[in-house]
């Protein structure tokens, strides 16, 4: 069951939502907590960590995209419920489930539910098949080999920190401070840097779990290295599930 929380700065609408909710996901959704201003919903947010949040976007004193941006706490879905259909475009930047409009339909608003479960199965499934990959197939590589002008490097797989891509060439960051550079793009190593050690967390990244140390609340990640790099907004989500597993 997910815990949810509802934001919303009108008491009438706030409670047509919950009854609403009480009749088409009573089994589903539980509301542990209701905001009807910002710095209500960051404080709530980080206190209960809903894994659900029904967010309007203009707000009394801001609105819900100020919501996402200062809580803390971010590894939770949302589902926008609003008035304004011009918001359509930067809400579902912030990788929302969906934007529903004012009056909300009850049909849409199940659908909406339902489509969280539908993508939280879809992502486990590709965790799982990684893993059965791994575990099924040929015994997983623990070195691989990086091909250089002064000639070839064969690196223990768990000492890559992280890789960066430019153009053509890729830098692989290893343990130790040591820098190798190849004349070959990301996409070459891909299938042999995999979940569930390695993830692309941005187009330029591509991060060994292992040495994640701490997401900060602004998008960044920093390594054991202290070395910090973007996560892409697209990315966000599904790096979160993966540092929680």
């Amino acid at each position: 069951m997910y815990k949810a929380i509802l934001i919303e700065d009108e008491h009438k609408l706030r409670e047509a939502l919950f009854l609403m909710l009480q009749y088409v996901a009573a089994e589903k959704v539980n509301v542990i907590a209701v905001a009807e201003n910002v710095v209500d919903a960051i404080q709530l947010i980080d206190e209960l960590q809903p894994n659900l949040v029904f967010m309007d976007i203009q707000l009394k004193d801001g609105s819900g995209f100020d919501v996402l941006e200062y809580c803390s706490f971010k590894n939770f879905h949302v589902i926008f419920t609003t008035a304004y259909q011009e918001y359509a475009i930067k809400a579902f930047k912030t990788s929302a489930i969906d934007y529903l409009l004012k009056p909300i339909d009850p049909a849409e608003l199940k659908a909406a539910i339902d489509k969280i479960s539908v993508l939280e199965q879809k992502f486990l499934n590709r965790v799982q098949l990684s893993t059965l990959q791994n575990s099924l197939g040929k015994p997983s590589a623990s070195r691989i080999s990086l091909s250089t002008q002064e000639g070839l490097h064969l690196v223990a797989i768990n000492d890559i920190i992280y890789c960066q891509t430019s153009g053509s060439y890729t830098t692989f960051h290893l343990v130790n401070d040591r820098e190798i550079i190849v004349s070959k793009p990301l996409k070459n190593y891909e299938g042999q840097l995999t979940l569930p050690d390695f993830f692309r967390i941005h187009q330029t990244y591509l991060v060994n779990l292992n040495f994640v140390e701490t997401y900060l609340k602004d998008g960044m990640v920093i390594l054991k290295n202290k070395i910090e790099l973007p996560v892409a907004q697209r990315k966000k989500d599904e790096f979160l599930k993966l540092i929680r597993l």
